[in-house]
């Protein structure tokens, strides 16, 4: 076994370790809080429920799509619209196609985790994840009916304008940890 496939491995049961840590931290958190609370056990059982319940509905139509878009979108396709030399008609691309589904953000991190698989760049997808949760077409009629069209306009050219700023700047941030920990 390779010196990189050990420290690969211990990095998976570290992440493991912190994981069920995690677990134990929220599970003895909750567990202390129900009893100062006893009046609050149904809805704090009752919501992990329903959450559950709601995506076991949800996700096997989502697997089903993603396992469509593995074997249907050639990866070349996704490389040339979102990919590292498509330029910045991919970063309105990866807006339109975050704004334009509803849905739970549950469902668009694995959309997200198949478009980087097939070589969409780490901008494009923050952008993708970012619309997906804060630019909605529905949500934008709801403000501007009820807001106002000044309103609308400016939260979402805002949005926008942040939204491709984090992306980029993720993108350096990670390609910088890239080649310093390379080495390079």
């Amino acid at each position: 076994m390779s010196e990189q496939e050990n420290m690969k491995e211990k990095q998976e049961k570290q992440g493991i370790i912190r994981d069920l840590i995690t677990l134990g931290v929220i599970s003895i958190v909750t567990l202390t809080l129900l009893y100062i609370f006893p009046d609050k056990k149904e809805p704090v059982l009752s919501t992990p429920w329903n959450f559950f319940i709601e995506m076991m509905l949800i996700l096997p139509a989502v697997m089903v799509m993603l396992g469509l878009f593995a074997v249907w979108v050639p990866k070349d396709i996704v490389v040339r619209y979102l990919g590292k030399a498509s330029g910045v008609k991919s970063i309105f691309l990866a807006l339109i196609l975050g704004a334009l589904p509803t849905g739970p953000l549950y469902i668009a991190f694995p959309i997200a985790s198949a478009l980087l698989k097939k070589g969409a760049k780490i901008s494009n997808i923050v952008v993708f994840l970012s619309a997906w949760a804060c630019i909605k077409v529905p949500q934008e009629m709801v403000e501007l009916q009820f807001l106002g069209v000044r309103f609308m306009l400016s939260r979402l050219s805002l949005t926008i304008i942040f939204v491709v700023i984090m992306g980029i700047f993720i993108e350096k941030v990670i390609g910088w940890r890239e080649v310093t920990k390379n080495g390079c």
